[in-house]
């Protein structure tokens, strides 16, 4: 199972929102390099970056933060935030990043997806991130009726690299992830799946690496707030 430390970046600053909440926001001490290279130093291999300015503001981005960090260090960086174009798939992908993960790009462009897939295989991820079951798209904001396992039903076959399947209101919240869900999205399909939002523990990351059938786990808050220990943590990066 890869574990996926997590940087979100707004304004060029590591953040954690609850829930997805802008208004709810914790700016933490170390320059995103930094904490990446904190990251590399444990014997970490992998690393999730969300780009929070550009999933609300087109015009915006951290792709220069995000630059800088794949420039200095090893680590293989996946993308997400906001690439709901060519253009921006493109752009991101040059910058020489392990993958990308594209949400509500991927649920509104189906043929956007499926161009991507084909001519990156294996670069691009999708991000599912749900209520109640319910996408929810565009930073979370904008609700659907979209059930996750019927849009699952219309990607599987594409040459996906991942899903990353947030629970919104699990997100940040450190009460555990979203087991059940997450399990029957990686049984329900032969693309894999990577857990996120929620981790509280190492016990969670424990029972997740224990199903054997998920592919990954995202930790943010968690890590950052103390909860977890990175030298724990990455024994379990196998």
């Amino acid at each position: 199972m890869i574990i996926y430390p997590a940087i979100d970046l707004k304004d060029g600053k590591c953040v954690r929102l609850t829930k997805g909440d802008f208004n709810q926001e914790t700016i933490y001490s170390r320059s995103p390099l930094e904490q990446a290279k904190v990251f590399e130093e444990k014997g970490f291999q992998y690393l999730h970056v969300v780009d929070l300015d550009r999933t609300i503001d087109k015009s915006k981005s951290n792709l220069s933060t995000i630059k800088t960090i794949i420039q200095n260090t090893s680590l293989k960086v996946q993308v997400g935030g906001g690439l709901r174009t060519k253009e921006t798939v493109e752009e991101v992908i040059d910058l020489g990043v392990e993958n990308i993960v594209m949400g509500t790009g991927a649920v509104n462009n189906p043929d956007l997806l499926l161009e991507a897939s084909q001519k990156h295989q294996n670069k691009i991820s999708v991000g599912l991130d749900v209520r109640e079951k319910m996408i929810a798209l565009k930073g979370w904001k904008d609700q659907t009726q979209i059930s996750c396992f019927d849009f699952l039903e219309t990607i599987k076959n594409l040459p996906l690299r991942s899903i990353i399947f947030t629970d919104i209101n699990k997100d940040g919240m450190k009460q555990g992830v979203n087991i059940e869900d997450t399990l029957r999205m990686a049984e329900s399909s032969n693309i894999p799946v990577t857990a996120s939002g929620g981790v509280s523990s190492i016990e969670d990351i424990k029972n997740i690496k224990e199903k054997k059938k998920i592919y990954g786990v995202v930790v943010g808050k968690a890590i950052y707030d103390g909860l977890i220990n990175l030298n724990d943590l990455v024994k379990l990066n196998a």
